[in-house]
């Protein structure tokens, strides 16, 4: 068998598994039916990745990844953008990663109460991530408020309102979409709305206020 073909088959496997974690959990998976939904079978699946555990991690892994380059580190790690840009589009990066992902959240949630045990893997790489990230962004916050051009902020809780504001959503969807009725007629948008939203309530929280 081929490198390419090797891989092909590994994302079939993989892509699999991410829909059926997302929608059953760890617990509820079975490879049988990720197996069947790959196209491969059972011992192959078995071949790739020997354990459930193993494909799970490769996941979370990838996903945890993907949000620390996409989002953390390319947006609101870019020195290059003006600091209230840089926190704009941090904002918007991270609603979309969640728009590409909306049982990501619920998914994190359930498996952190459901097994503490992961929360220490979790908490491990994401701080990899954002150790870097809160020093720089504090000292241009801090640069930025004794200018006066912003208000005083700790990084790690304005940190803490994006995330809060933009997961959730996700999380909450399924509660608040018959509440809102007619606003979350249109999904997608629905969600363009909210995305400027959370922008918009992101840098009031920051810019200067004028009296």
């Amino acid at each position: 068998m081929d490198k390419t073909q090797t891989n092909s088959k590994e994302q079939a496997i993989l892509l699999a598994a991410e829909r059926e974690f997302l929608t059953k959990g760890f617990v509820g998976a079975r490879t049988t039916s990720i197996a069947e939904a790959a196209g491969v079978t059972h011992a192959m699946l078995h071949y790739y990745f020997r354990t459930k555990e193993n494909i799970f991690e490769r996941i979370l892994d990838e996903k945890i990844r993907q949000m620390g380059d996409s989002v953390l580190t390319a947006a609101f790690g870019d020195p290059n953008l003006p600091l209230l840009e840089r926190l704009r589009n941090g904002v918007e990066r991270h609603f979309d990663f969640l728009v590409a992902n909306p049982d990501l959240p619920r998914f994190i949630v359930n498996e952190v109460f459901s097994r503490p045990e992961r929360y220490d893997k979790m908490r491990k790489r994401i701080e990899e991530i954002t150790a870097v990230l809160f020093v720089d962004l504090q000292r241009e916050l801090d640069d930025s408020a004794a200018k006066q051009q912003t208000e005083p902020v700790d990084a790690r809780m304005l940190m803490l309102d994006i995330i809060s504001l933009n997961i959730f959503l996700f999380i909450a969807y399924p509660i608040i979409e018959p509440i809102l009725g007619d606003l979350t007629a249109d999904r997608e948008r629905f969600f363009a709305e909210r995305k400027r939203e959370n922008v918009e309530l992101i840098l009031r929280r920051v810019k200067k206020t004028t009296l």
